[in-house]
């Protein structure tokens, strides 16, 4: 079974839409084999990044320690839902209190 899970990067913690492509590289390395990224949308307040994969969980762990390490974790929201679902559970931050959702 897979699953889409979804790093939302609020707009002002990257410099600028570059800086995508850039943490794009370092994610695809941190997930090696075990996800593949599915791509992204841009819109004024925030960038969605997409990956499939069949360890949701897992796979956040890897990229958090990429995100951990570039000080950008405090800029970012993470959930999850089956492929073509429209149910999210979200992951990121641990206690959010807002719904999260897609553009």
């Amino acid at each position: 079974m897979d699953y889409q899970l979804v790093i939302k990067f609020r707009r002002k913690s990257l410099a600028d839409d570059d800086a995508v492509a850039a943490i794009q590289d370092e994610l695809r390395q941190a997930l090696g084999d075990s996800a593949a990224l599915d791509g992204y949308d841009l819109d004024a307040r925030e960038i969605n990044l997409f990956v499939v994969t069949p360890d949701p969980k897992h796979s956040f762990r890897r990229l958090k320690a990429v995100l951990e390490g570039r000080d950008m974790l405090q800029g970012v929201s993470a959930a999850f839902r089956l492929v073509g679902g429209a149910q999210f559970t979200s992951l990121w931050p641990l206690r959010t209190t807002r719904k999260f959702r897609l553009p």
